[in-house]
């Protein structure tokens, strides 16, 4: 559990640096540039429909975003790739029309600073690449997982 009594202030000063991020080449997506959206910062705040994510979960979220940037920086692969069809609803000519659209994820796994964290990169149709997601990695799926997380030490709380 997390002290949240300064909650706003971290949530500014992560605004802040969130928005010096701007774009990001990527070696593992062709060095194409990964954008840093509104979007992307306010999933990182609710999930679904405007649900608001624990104050604990956010501000976990928002000490990760400095090694966001180094591992869309230096990742030259990527460890899960996922690509599905959604209706979208836009605008078209004064009009709101739904359209289907393919969605691309890309996501990075990684350790670093011996914290395991996984980042989700996304794209909608032809539209640019824009980091969606940083998840602290702590599920254990095989056995190999945790061997691996077991050798990571670290505390978040102390970054």
């Amino acid at each position: 559990m997390q002290d949240i009594s300064n909650y706003e202030k971290i949530r500014e000063d992560t605004h802040n640096f969130y928005g010096q991020m701007g774009a990001i080449h990527c070696p593992a997506l062709n060095n194409e540039l990964v954008h840093f959206t509104g979007e992307g910062f306010n999933h990182l705040i609710y999930k679904g429909k405007r649900r608001e994510r624990s104050k604990n979960d956010q501000i976990t979220k928002f000490k990760l975003l400095p090694k966001v940037k180094t591992i869309v920086e230096i990742s030259t692969t990527y460890q899960e790739y996922d690509e599905s069809f959604t209706t979208l609803r836009r605008k078209r000519f004064k009009k709101t029309v739904e359209e289907t659209a393919t969605v691309k994820y890309w996501g990075f796994v990684a350790i670093i600073q011996n914290f395991r964290v996984k980042v989700i990169i996304r794209q909608i149709g032809n539209g640019q690449k824009q980091f969606w997601s940083v998840i602290p990695a702590w599920r254990i799926n095989h056995y190999r997982d945790i061997k691996l997380v077991s050798m990571a030490k670290g505390n978040l709380a102390e970054d």
